[in-house]
């Protein structure tokens, strides 16, 4: 789950599991496998990004707890 920003500044969490696009025309406009559509103020740079920091994050508890 990552934590983004809407246009209006309100915070929301996203399951980033579900992201199918992501494309800046100039809001990044996120859509979801679900059909539900996301505009946010980060660009989509930063939303790739903290997807691949979530990711780490749990493949890096994955090979902890296998020690």
């Amino acid at each position: 789950m990552i934590t983004l920003t809407k246009l209006n500044g309100t915070k929301f969490v996203l399951n980033c599991d579900l992201i199918e696009s992501i494309q800046e025309n100039p809001d990044t406009t996120i859509r979801l496998s679900n059909g539900n559509v996301y505009i946010v103020k980060e660009p989509s740079d930063m939303v790739v990004e903290l997807t691949a920091q979530f990711r780490r994050g749990i493949l890096s508890g994955i090979l902890d707890v296998n020690k």
